[in-house]
Order: C-alpha cells, then structure tokens, then sequence
C-alpha cells in the first residue's frame, strides 16, 4: 500500500505522533530505569512495534473496549488510560492502575474500557470475544478490539473464538501484533504456512487484512474501515500486522547476541520507524514542543509513582476471588 503524505491533515499527523513519542519514550524510560528495581514486576516492551497499538486505537471511542496482552504498554496508553497509573503500577504501588498488585503484565482501566490483560498466551482472545457477545445482546454500537501476538494464534482458544464470533457477527477486531517470534522460536519454526495466518481465518467467513510495513496511516485507515462496519453489525474482522520487536522478548535490553536472531534483522525495520517518520511531516518548532510535552507527562509521572504509597500489609488480601 501507499500512503499521500497531502491527503493526511497536519493535525492528525501531529496527534499520531504525539502518541506514538509518548509511547516510545516511556517506554524507554523504562528501561531506563529498569536496573534501579524500582519497577517491581517484568516487563514486556513494544519499542518498534508502537504504530499498531496507536493506528487502531485513534479510530476508538472511550466507551469501545480494548483488549490486549502481556506487552500491553502501548494499547493502554494508545486508548488514552492514565500514565500516571500504568507507572505508578510498575513501581507497585497502591495509586496503580491493579492496585500495585499486578505490575506491567497486568494494566487494566475500567474508566477507559482497557480489560484486565493476561500473562497467559491467548487468554485474552476468548474474554475479548465475550465482551463482544455481551455488547451485541445489549444492542450497544460500541465494539472490542481484540490485540494478540502471532503465538497466540497457535492457541486453541484462538481458533475456537474466531468461528464463535463468526457464527454469532460479533463486533470485534482480532488485531495480530505479527513480529516473527514466540520468545526466541520463529515463526517458521512453529507454522507449516507461516505467511497464512489471513488464509487460515478467512475460512471463518471473516474479512481480512494484512499490512506489512507497518505504516500506521494505513493501519489507522483499514482498522476505521472495519470498526465502521462492526458498528453496523457486520461482524468480526481480521488485521494481521507485520512488525517487528526491537527489544528482547521479557526485559530492557536488546538480545541480538543471544544468538536466535541477528541485529541485521532489524535495520529495515529501523529505516522505516514510524516515530521518525511522522516527526519528519511536522514543522521542527512543533516536534520540539511535542517532545518537550512528552518528557514533561513521563517526568510527573515517574514522581507520581515514586512518590505515591506502596499497599499497606493489611490490604494483602484485598482483590481476591475467595478468602
């Protein structure tokens, strides 16, 4: 696909970077500061992989449910849920987004319809597809948006929440973060056809799309295109983005040297950074006053987070199921 940069207001573009810089930049903070142990859980990081996240989420209402994985950082923040929370999560502390209880695996934001995310590989698919099921028999517009890796397609319940969604049109967008890895396991060791993922869930009778160099004026364009059709009761959709994680699969650092893949393998996707991208369409002035912002936001809220209280010993057993 190709995109006109004329076709694309200023404003939009700068509303999209801004997101996108927000996103890449705390999540650089935090690895960052990821060695101090102030962040008190694992963290997944999603350096690289931002477009996706930011492209769907921009065509989202408040009310439109969102659900994601593990390497949730970028979807919380891309649907609008407080900074201040998700870090004040990381540091485990009681003004977190979980209660200071389920760290950066874990984010949820009941105000901006963020479902509680899961550790678990493919969990999220078949609680997404619920959501959608409850939206639909409570004849709501809104619709779920559903974000899972390429692993997580290779999961039962995948399958099994693709033709239960098929068969009821329910309003949810199955959105595949594709960035060739399961950990360290690539996908062509793990798929007979791994370029099939669309062909597989078109038999479903479900609308595909696949884009792969992650251009997220295209993203944001086929994701509004199939939420307008959801909104209209014409059932699930599919998007596969191609992407890639420029970090290791759990933790801050990079991991080219591990030996399961090569730093050459990132470099065309480095050319084709998103951040970089949208920052050239914009006046220099404008960026400037953009990155400014955004260091300010990440700057409060990493004082918000040090400086908030951690659960007190008594709250131990606060947030369970049973007692």
């Amino acid at each position: 696909m190709t995109t006109s940069v004329k076709q694309k207001p200023t404003s939009d573009i700068a509303s999209l970077y801004r997101q996108l810089r927000l996103i890449r930049r705390t999540e650089e903070r935090i690895a960052d500061i990821y060695s101090t142990d102030v962040i008190k859980s694992p963290v997944h990081l999603a350096i690289g992989q931002e477009a996706i996240s930011v492209g769907v989420c921009t065509n989202l209402t408040k009310e439109d449910i969102v659900g994601c994985t593990y390497r949730s950082h970028a979807a919380y923040l891309a649907k609008g849920a407080p900074l201040n929370e998700m870090m004040a999560e990381m540091f485990g502390k009681s003004a977190g987004c979980a209660a200071g209880k389920g760290g950066s695996m874990h984010l949820i934001s009941e105000e901006y319809n963020v479902l509680g995310t899961s550790a678990v590989v493919g969990t999220g698919v078949p609680i997404a597809t619920g959501y959608a099921l409850a939206l639909q028999q409570s004849k709501s517009k809104n619709v779920v948006i559903c974000f899972l890796g390429d692993g997580a397609t290779e999961e039962g319940a995948f399958t099994e929440s693709l033709n239960f969604a098929a068969l009821h049109k329910l309003p949810v967008l199955y959105v595949v973060e594709n960035n060739g890895y399961a950990i360290h396991e690539p996908v062509e060791k793990r798929q007979s056809r791994p370029d099939a993922i669309c062909e597989r869930v078109a038999t479903f009778g479900i609308n595909t799309v696949r884009i792969e160099d992650q251009n997220i004026f295209d993203i944001r364009d086929e994701s509004n295109a199939m939420i307008e059709r959801m909104r209209e009761g014409g059932g699930p959709e599919f998007l596969e983005c191609i992407t890639y994680r420029w970090r290791e699969h759990v933790g801050p650092s990079e991991d080219y040297s591990v030996g399961y893949r090569s730093d050459s393998e990132v470099a065309d996707w480095k050319r084709n950074d998103q951040v970089v991208r949208l920052a050239a369409m914009l006046p220099n002035d404008e960026v400037a006053m953009i990155n400014s912002e955004v260091e300010v936001a990440i700057d409060q809220a990493i004082a918000f987070a040090e400086n908030a209280a951690a659960p007190a010993p008594e709250e131990l057993f606060d947030h369970v199921f049973a007692k």
